[in-house]
């Protein structure tokens, strides 16, 4: 049988820069294993990834072993405390401004393309 607990730490600890950060905390109840994740707050933008896919990613393997296991796994991601009431998504600076729309017509680009 899988350890859920292992296998979390040994996701995480591969992401991440700080692993000796890294803190599960597994509760279970009437609703399944829920697992508290902590880890240092500079590597919680490697956690979560772009969008939070990686944090997605992660859920979706565990809920794999769970249900190897026949058992329901959530996980929670805290955020770092003592970060001063400042979210991590701060803490990383601002965000770049999108790109100008550059897409041009068929035409347009046909003409670019100076085929005659």
């Amino acid at each position: 049988m899988i350890d859920d607990v292992q296998f979390l730490e040994y996701v995480v600890k591969a992401l991440v820069s700080h692993p000796d950060d890294i803190k599960i905390k597994r509760t279970v109840d009437e609703m399944g294993v829920l697992m508290s994740l902590d880890v240092h707050p500079d590597d919680m933008g490697k956690v979560i990834g772009r969008a939070g896919n990686t944090a997605k990613a992660i859920r979706i393997l565990l809920r794999v072993v769970g249900m190897k296991n026949n058992a329901r796994i959530n996980l929670k991601i805290n955020e770092p405390a003592g970060m001063g009431g400042q979210s991590w998504q701060d803490r990383r600076g601002p965000i770049a401004p999108p790109a100008p729309n550059t897409s041009k017509t068929l035409d347009e680009a046909m003409e670019d393309l100076n085929l005659d």
